[in-house]
């Protein structure tokens, strides 16, 4: 009987060192998390910047097909290969 309860007391112990010291402990899986949090803000503040650069190139894109669209039709613009043909209204 006392050699079953030192087996059971060792395995006890074994198990304890597992869960306190080994590759899954209680200590790491806290850091683990810690770092999944800090790398979750970095990420949402990445996903903020693009979204942000994002919006900025749309609108130069559409600005500048805003201008030119502007500027052909309220002062005339021409490209070089183009060719202007004025129909009388």
């Amino acid at each position: 009987m006392k050699f079953i309860c030192v087996i059971l007391a060792a395995f006890f112990l074994a198990i304890q060192a597992q869960l306190w010291f080994g590759k899954g402990s209680l200590p790491r899986s806290a850091e683990l998390r810690a770092e999944l949090s800090r790398v979750e803000a970095a990420n949402e503040q990445a996903r903020l910047r693009n979204a942000q650069l994002s919006a900025e190139l749309r609108d130069l894109r559409e600005g500048l097909e805003m201008v030119e669209e502007k500027a052909r039709f309220e002062l005339g613009m021409i490209k070089p290969d183009e060719v202007y043909i004025m129909l009388p209204r």
